[in-house]
């Protein structure tokens, strides 16, 4: 394309960009986290930013630089725009920021006097203005999450993105969740990949029992997977129907932590005490896996598609039908 990538933010190329991040989680869900917000970051670039930012931040991605969307931040002491003598400058910070000390390009949401939010990109040198040190959780450890102090940091006019309030402009909001969904679908084949892999180093698949199991979780990757790519589809055709798209990618996201939590529980039932060792090749998958699936207000998520489903007109078989 014309900002120098290959357009894997086009509605036409969602099928490509999938399989990329599902391939990428498959192979670890830790890059895959930190590939995905850098392509949801670029992707709003793209979506609200000027022309100017367009080109500025395309340049950016060219010379290397990662980028990551931050939105979580403390309260009190959340992200805030100031102007004062012509001056932009940033004040506060933002939590829980996957990438931290590396993401040197990150959009971020800040409060700006009229207490909208207003996306733009800050730039950040290497290894500055964050910490990370109370990153000690069960799984993801790698994605070096923290939190990053931007007080005092000055912004430039290209660097912000779009209106107050786009970050949260529908459908596009909710139907985003499609991409880490595919992550985590590649983070799921991967779990059942070793599951599969212990039957056979072990000579255990003849078991009816073990059969079972695997039987079982091959139904929910591929369950997953269906599901993903319906999301993908309904996400990239969202203006066509708003409603009915963040309601399928909200179903799918609950279909998607249901199978990776079934195939978590059938593959350390197959696989014994041993698939808790650290050596073995289905312990870090599943702590990745397990974390990365804690994602914000699933019940709520499920609880508005169910809804949408409700108040359809139609029957239930019509409510998601492409061509």
């Amino acid at each position: 394309m014309a900002a120098g990538g290959v357009g894997l933010c086009e509605p036409e190329q969602v099928a490509a960009l999938r399989e990329v991040l599902y391939l990428v989680g498959r192979g670890s869900l830790v890059l895959g986290r930190l590939y995905e917000g850098h392509v949801n970051a670029l992707a709003l670039v793209l979506r609200y930013g000027s022309a100017e930012s367009r080109e500025h931040f395309a340049q950016d991605a060219r010379d290397g630089h990662l980028f990551g969307v931050w939105n979580t931040e403390p309260d009190p002491g959340g992200l805030s725009l100031m102007q004062a003598d012509g001056v932009m400058q940033l004040g506060g910070m933002k939590s829980y920021a996957s990438g931290a000390g590396y993401v040197t390009r990150p959009l971020v949401t800040a409060r700006t006097e009229d207490d909208r939010r207003l996306m733009l990109v800050a730039p950040l040198e290497p290894g500055t203005r964050s910490d990370a040190t109370a990153w000690r959780v069960h799984g993801m450890r790698a994605t070096a999450t923290g939190t990053v102090e931007f007080s005092g940091l000055r912004i430039d006019t290209e660097a912000v993105i779009g209106e107050p309030d786009d970050y949260f402009r529908q459908p596009f909001f909710s139907c985003g969740a499609w991409r880490f969904l595919a992550v985590q679908c590649g983070g799921i084949a991967s779990v059942f990949e070793a599951h599969r892999a212990h039957l056979l180093k072990t000579g255990r698949g003849g078991d009816p029992h073990q059969r079972a199991r695997l039987g079982k979780a091959a139904a929910a990757v591929e369950t997953a997977r269906l599901f993903v790519a319906g999301a993908a589809e309904a996400a990239a055709h969202a203006e066509a129907d708003p409603e009915g798209a963040v309601a399928y990618v909200n179903l799918a996201r609950g279909v998607v932590e249901r199978a990776g939590l079934d195939v978590i529980e059938l593959a350390q039932r197959s696989v014994g005490l041993s698939g808790f060792l650290e050596a073995h090749p289905l312990e870090r998958r599943v702590r990745d896996l397990a974390t990365y699936l804690r994602q914000p207000a699933p019940d709520y998520a499920l609880a508005s598609a169910a809804g949408h489903i409700l108040d359809a007109p139609g029957p239930f078989h019509a409510l998601w039908q492409r061509p």
